[in-house]
């Protein structure tokens, strides 16, 4: 029977008790409708399952005992950054979600010419928050345990100045000469996948991207929608170099 796996950002070992936070009870406890006795599976993105049971299943609140640690190696073999341009919304949302169950390594949410969606400070820590959400709970269901790291929203030229410096780059381009086929093996090297919003790069963005690094790569002659494009790299490069075998 497969358990109920719920992401804590808390410290987690064997032999402690942990009092659930409000919303991992409220789903366990409520939605759920878990006992005191049952098990359920906790993680906190170092690389382990942590096997637990309820204790305490109260109105207010609950607690688990911790009973077992367990390594768990899922983690695909080719590091993929996604750089997206903000999305609106549900569309953001999406892209997150499943680029966490295909496997990227990390996402950099970019501010370019043509965003739709602009944010200020207060919002942009609120969408941070949120985003890193989606994240977890996309690392929840998909049995990953090691949780990719959502940076901060910021303008194309800060994110993509602070790229690992020996990252293979890509801008999706449906003209480009390069394909994924034709691409030699990155080996340890970090694939990041670049993708405008709904309006596409500017011809201002695509300079800056050009100045940094950044090759087109063709995927396919036709052009893609931004909560498709970088779906359809992931799962291209992870079938090529990476575990979606």
């Amino acid at each position: 029977m497969r358990l109920t796996r719920a992401h804590v950002d808390a410290p987690l070992a064997p032999g402690m008790r942990l009092a659930l936070p409000d919303d991992v009870a409220a789903h366990l406890l409520r939605t759920l409708r878990l006992g005191e006795g049952d098990a359920c599976v906790l993680f906190n993105g170092d690389g382990h399952d942590y096997d637990c049971r309820v204790t305490v299943a109260g109105k207010r609140g609950g607690e688990v005992e911790v009973l077992a640690a367990r390594a768990v190696d899922n983690e695909s073999p080719l590091r993929i950054v996604l750089l997206q341009g903000v999305a609106r919304g549900e569309k953001m949302d999406l892209i997150l979600q499943k680029a966490t169950e295909l496997g990227v390594s990390g996402i950099v949410p970019v501010n370019s010419e043509r965003s739709e969606v602009r944010l200020d400070a207060a919002r942009a820590g609120k969408r941070l928050a949120h985003w890193r959400g989606v994240v977890a709970s996309a690392c929840g269901q998909s049995g990953r345990a090691v949780l990719p790291p959502v940076s901060a929203p910021a303008g194309l030229a800060d994110a993509v100045a602070a790229l690992p410096a020996d990252a293979l780059k890509f801008s999706l381009d449906p003209t480009a000469a390069a394909c994924v086929r034709g691409l030699a093996d990155p080996g340890e090297r970090t694939l990041v996948v670049g993708i405008g919003p709904e309006g596409g790069w500017s011809p201002r963005d695509r300079a800056v991207l050009a100045a940094a690094g950044f090759e087109g790569l063709r995927l396919g002659p036709r052009i893609l929608r931004t909560e498709t494009a970088g779906l359809a790299a992931i799962s291209a490069l992870q079938a090529m170099f990476g575990d979606l075998a």
